[in-house]
C-alpha cells in the first residue's frame, strides 16, 4: 500500500492569474536548448496493465506540468505511463506557470499534460460564467479547444475547486454541519469564515458565495464583516483548524486537509465553478499513437480527491520526491510493475 501525508503546496497559477511574458519564454527557451527541468528524475518502469503499444518503440513523448506539487505528481504519473507503454519519453515537467505550459502543448512541444478544466475555461479560453457541473465543464472545453489543435480525454473524479471546510471536532458543535446550506441555519455568532484577499473581493468569490447561500455581507442577520479574517493563503489552514474561524476557504485535494483534520463542506447548490483534471493531448500526437487516449483512460478514473489529497501530503508534509510518491501509486494501481523485482 501506499502511504498518505503534506505541507503547504503552492497554488495553481492558472486559476488567479496569467503568467508573465518572460516565464512564457523562459519555459520555451528550455525546450529549445534541449534542457530539462531538474526534476526530471523517475524511478525504472516495467509493464503492469499498461504493456507497450504497438509502434511506439523509437517514438518521441515530451510530457509536461506546471510546478506546484500536484501537477508535479501528475506529470510523473504520465511519464511513468509513457514510459511502460514503450514510448521514448522526455520529462518536462515542473515549468513555472500555466501560461507557458500551455504554450508548450499548443506549439507542438509538448505532447501531455493534465490541465484543470475551470483554468482552461477561464484563464486560457477567456470566458466568464463559471460552469459547476463537471461533465458540461469538460464538454464546453474539449469543443473549443479541439479547434485550438489539442484534444481533451475524458476528467478523472478529482475537482481541484474552492470550498469551505471545518475543523472536524467542531461539526458536532456547529449541529453536525455537512453542507455549505446549512450555514443559514447556524446563529450569526457561529458564521465565522477564514478566506485570502484574492476570494474575499473577487467576483466569483465570498460575496457572490454568500448571496448564492442566502445570506448577506455586512447585514447583521447575514454575516457581519467582522465575522471574516483575511489570512495568506498558506495561514488559512492552520487558523482555521486553530479555531480562529469556524470555516476556512480551502481547496479539495490539498493534503492538509487531511493533515489537520478538516472536513470540507459540501458545495450542494453547485457555487464553485469546476475545476476537474484531465489528460490533454497535442492533437496530432493522438492521431498518429491513438492508443495514448486508452492508457489514460485506464488512469483518470482512480484520481479521486482523496488520492490526491494522499499524494499531496507525501510531497508536502513529509518531504518525499514526487517521482517515488507517484511510482508508488502506479505500482499499487497494477498500472506498472518494478523490473528491479
Amino acid at each position: 500500500m501506499y502511504r498518505s501525508s503534506s505541507r503547504p503546496r503552492r497554488t495553481p497559477l492558472g486559476r488567479w492569474g496569467v503568467a508573465t511574458g518572460v516565464l512564457a519564454l523562459s519555459a520555451l527557451a528550455l525546450t529549445g536548448c534541449g534542457l530539462k527541468p531538474a526534476t526530471s528524475y523517475v524511478p525504472a518502469v516495467g509493464p503492469g496493465s499498461i504493456t507497450p503499444l504497438n509502434g511506439a518503440e523509437g517514438v518521441d513523448l515530451t510530457v509536461t506540468s506546471k510546478n506546484f506539487t500536484e501537477q508535479l505528481l501528475l506529470g510523473k504519473i504520465a511519464v511513468l505511463a509513457g514510459t511502460a507503454a514503450g514510448f521514448d519519453v522526455t520529462d518536462l515537467t515542473n515549468v513555472p506557470g500555466s501560461q507557458p505550459t500551455r504554450e508548450l502543448l499548443l506549439s507542438g512541444q509538448a505532447d501531455v499534460l493534465w490541465e484543470y478544466t475551470g483554468t482552461a475555461w477561464l484563464t486560457y479560453l477567456g470566458q466568464t460564467e463559471a460552469i459547476s457541473d463537471k461533465t458540461e465543464m469538460w464538454q464546453a472545453v474539449h469543443d473549443i479547444d479541439v479547434k485550438n489543435g489539442v484534444t481533451w480525454s475524458k476528467p478523472a473524479p478529482m475537482n481541484n475547486t474552492y470550498a469551505l471546510a471545518v475543523r472536524s471536532e467542531a461539526v458536532a458543535e456547529l449541529g453536525g454541519i455537512t453542507s455549505m446550506s446549512e450555514l443559514a441555519a447556524l446563529p450569526v455568532k457561529d458564521r465565522t469564515f477564514c478566506v485570502e484577499s484574492e476570494f474575499n473581493s473577487r467576483p466569483d468569490g465570498m460575496n457572490p458565495m454568500l448571496e448564492h447561500y442566502g445570506l448577506k455581507r455586512g447585514a447583521a442577520d447575514g454575516v457581519p464583516d467582522s465575522n471574516i479574517g483575511i489570512y495568506d493563503t498558506g495561514a488559512i489552514y492552520s487558523a482555521t483548524d486553530g479555531g480562529a474561524c469556524n470555516f476556512g476557504e480551502v481547496f479539495t485535494t490539498d493534503g492538509r486537509l487531511d493533515a489537520l483534520d478538516l472536513t470540507v463542506l459540501t458545495d450542494d447548490r453547485a457555487f464553485f465553478p469546476a475545476y476537474n483534471v484531465a489528460p490533454v493531448f497535442y492533437t496530432e500526437t493522438l492521431k498518429a499513437n491513438p492508443g495514448l487516449e486508452k492508457i489514460f483512460a485506464e488512469i483518470s478514473p482512480r484520481l479521486t480527491d482523496k488520492v490526491l489529497r494522499d499524494m499531496n501530503r507525501q510531497v508536502d508534509v513529509d518531504g518525499a520526491e514526487p517521482a517515488d510518491v507517484a511510482y508508488a501509486w502506479m505500482l499499487h494501481e497494477g498500472f506498472i510493475t518494478d523490473p528491479t523485482g
